[in-house]
This record gives structure tokens, C-alpha cells and sequence, in this order.
């Protein structure tokens, strides 16, 4: 009996708690068990074989754990997260979703190719069936909206016969009006990063300001992230770009994935609604064919047979990942990138005068086996260490 009080009393001081932001002291920290130890460093080997740069930051039950870097990775770096930026795109648009129920009576079921949620730069349509598309399929990569191949139909894989944009042309207003529809919306999963661009010109269109400010205000500031911003800064990307791109310090991209595992509360406020978080971590009913909700991956089919099953993750280019593991009260940020990710040209981000040199250890860096599965090994070898 007191062994079950007393692990309730400590479950709800985990609930409780909020790191404040790192320049009035930032999250609270403890060593890890000798054992735990041994095989968390057994992870950051294995992100080490898997990642050019990096680091291995790990929270469990609000109290950060583990934190090592490599390469060009240190607490202050703020590379270019790649793919990573369109989970915090599909955050904005499930914030705005709440703060506009005038606009949005459907929720995700809301048609949103007209000009109430679009920009005058998203019309005319291509094609009359984009009108159909819903919201939640844009999120869920399941609008027909051609992208990476093989595409995926009831699970089962469907080469393209074209493929549609990818990378920082993607994020071309311009590029994503013009993407071509592979099937009917609804009608199979695709990864097109023009998908989540569409959404982040809808946030830009509803809220009357840039991505990038509007998750400044609902999101960073009262997270107390420190720097940040967006990448692909070129000339033709004339706004935020809501495919990737975002740039966030380690400990602040804790605090992202902190927020999801408490289902979008930050102390006495619900950033996010509950059920929203809730949708990202499990199959989606727009997605049916491939397990991948609300720009996350998830884990209801086993693809990370070493986690529990309600995890979930968002990873990017250069080995970068967020993850969420509710079952386990943890989550885990595994910063990557490859040399480019770091130029300021790319991220937009000034470093501090006190940032690291880098020394050069990582130029004879060749990854090693399983580099394309090391976003979902890694969170199996954390899940070990912490269990």
C-alpha cells in the first residue's frame, strides 16, 4: 500500500512539473543508474555510427538524465532540423484550429482549398479535386499531393508515376500550388513536404501572421525557448517555410516534446488541445494506409518493435528526431545534421560568442550500418536503458 501511495505521489510531481527556461536555470537533472548509464551510452554509440554531428538528450519523468553531444552538436547548437519543423507546423494549425472554431466547424474534416483558408497565391486550383481535400489529409500526408515514391495504398506500396517536390522547392508557394494529385485525396499516403506548406500558408492566411511569429507567440514564448528560428532563408521562399526547416536548440526541442507528453499543458495553460496531441500519437482515420498521423510516425504497427506501442516521433534529414513515449513518462531529443545543417547560412540563427569550436573530429565520419532505421533504433536501445 505505501509503495503504491508512494509511487502516485511521485507520478504527480513528475505531472507537475515544468522546466523554466535555461537562462533562469532550465531543467532540473539527475544521474541516470549505473546500469542505465551503460546503455544510454550504448545509444549515443549507436547515434554516433548513425549521424555525421549530434548529441543524445533524454528526459524521464521531468528530470533530465542523459545529455551528450558530438561533432559539431552542443547545448547551444541550433542546426537546421530538417523535416522535424513539420511537426511544430502541424502544431500551429492544431492551436489555430482551437482559437478559430468559427472557421474551422469541421475540425480536421474542414475543406480548406478556398480562399477563407488560403491566399490568393493558392488559386486557381490545378485540378477541381483538390477542393476536396480536407485539412486532416494535408496533416496525415494522405491528400493525394504527390511526393516521395513509393507512395502507399492499404499499406501496400505504389511507385509514382511522377514524383512531386521535394526539400526547400517544396516550400515554394508557387511549387505547392502547382503539385500534381498522384490519386484522389483520401485515396493513399504519400510523404509530400508540400502537404504541410499548404497548412502553414492556411496559418499564415487565418491568423494574419507568419508562421514562424505566430508560433513564437502561442508556443516558444511561454515555453521560454532561448534562440530559434527558420532555415531555407532564399529567395524564393518568401515565408516561413511550414515543410521543415526549423531551427531550436536541444533543450528547447525537449520542451516541444515535454509539452506533447503532457497532452499541450504548460503549467496552468492548454497550449495545445488535448486532443489534438492525443490524434498525433495514434493512426489517424485520414491516414489509413501507412502509420503516420498528424506528421508524426507511429508506433501502433511495431515499426520501433523495442518501444511501446503509443510512442511516437518526428525525424529530419541528417539524423535529427523528436520522440514521445506517453506509456513511459520520456521523451527523448537526438539532435543529428551533417556539416551544411550547421552553416548560419541555412539556419538563420546567430551563435553565441561562447560557442564550442569544433574540431574536426568527425571529418573522417563514413555512417555506419543501418543509418536509414537508426531514427527508430535509437529510441529501442533509450527505451531499454530507461525500462
Amino acid at each position: 500500500m505505501k509503495a503504491a501511495l508512494l509511487f502516485v505521489l511521485v507520478a504527480r510531481a513528475a505531472a507537475q512539473y515544468y522546466p523554466p527556461p535555461d537562462a533562469e536555470g532550465g531543467w532540473r537533472s539527475r544521474a541516470p543508474k549505473t546500469d542505465q548509464l551503460r546503455k544510454l551510452d550504448e545509444a549515443f554509440e549507436y547515434a554516433r555510427q548513425t549521424t555525421k554531428h549530434g548529441g543524445l538528450l533524454v528526459v524521464h519523468r521531468g528530470w533530465l538524465v542523459y545529455e551528450k553531444y558530438f561533432g559539431r552538436g552542443h547545448r547551444e547548437a541550433t542546426p537546421n532540423l530538417a523535416s522535424c519543423g513539420k511537426a511544430f507546423t502541424s502544431i500551429a494549425a492544431g492551436i489555430l484550429i482551437h482559437e478559430r472554431p468559427d472557421l474551422f466547424p469541421d475540425g480536421l474534416d474542414q475543406k480548406v482549398f478556398t480562399p477563407v483558408y488560403l491566399p490568393a497565391e493558392a488559386f486557381p486550383l490545378t485540378e477541381s479535386a483538390k477542393a476536396e481535400i480536407r485539412l486532416g489529409q494535408l496533416l496525415a500526408m494522405s491528400a493525394g499531393l504527390a511526393g516521395n515514391t513509393p507512395g502507399y495504398v492499404d499499406g501496400m506500396p505504389v511507385k509514382l508515376e511522377k514524383p512531386g517536390p521535394d526539400g526547400y522547392t517544396a516550400m515554394i508557394d508557387e511549387v505547392a500550388r502547382t503539385t500534381p494529385l498522384w490519386t484522389k485525396p483520401g485515396g493513399g499516403y504519400c510523404y509530400a513536404t508540400v502537404s504541410p506548406h499548404i497548412v502553414s500558408m492556411m496559418v499564415r492566411h487565418v491568423a494574419r501572421m507568419e508562421l514562424q511569429q505566430y508560433l513564437g507567440e502561442r508556443v516558444a514564448k511561454p515555453l521560454g525557448w532561448g534562440r530559434w528560428g527558420f532555415g531555407y532563408v532564399r529567395p524564393e521562399i518568401a515565408h516561413t517555410p511550414g515543410g521543415g526547416g526549423i531551427a531550436i536548440r536541444p533543450s528547447d526541442a525537449l520542451r516541444f516534446a515535454y509539452l506533447l507528453l503532457r497532452e499541450g499543458r504548460w503549467r496552468d495553460r492548454q497550449i495545445i488541445p488535448r486532443e489534438y496531441v492525443r490524434h498525433c500519437g495514434r493512426r489517424s482515420p485520414y491516414n489509413p494506409h501507412f502509420p503516420y498521423s498528424l506528421q508524426f510516425d507511429v508506433n501502433s504497427g511495431g515499426q520501433a518493435p523495442g518501444a511501446p506501442r503509443a510512442a511516437y516521433w518526428k525525424g529530419g534529414s541528417g539524423g535529427h528526431a523528436i520522440y514521445i513515449v506517453p506509456s513511459m513518462d520520456l521523451v527523448v531529443f537526438k539532435l543529428g545534421g551533417l556539416d551544411e545543417q550547421y552553416d548560419l547560412s541555412k539556419t538563420n540563427v546567430p551563435p553565441p560568442a561562447s560557442t564550442p569550436a569544433y574540431d574536426g573530429s568527425r571529418e573522417s565520419w563514413k555512417p555506419g550500418p543501418g543509418t536509414d532505421a537508426g531514427l527508430a533504433r535509437t529510441l529501442e536501445l533509450v527505451v531499454a536503458a530507461i525500462r
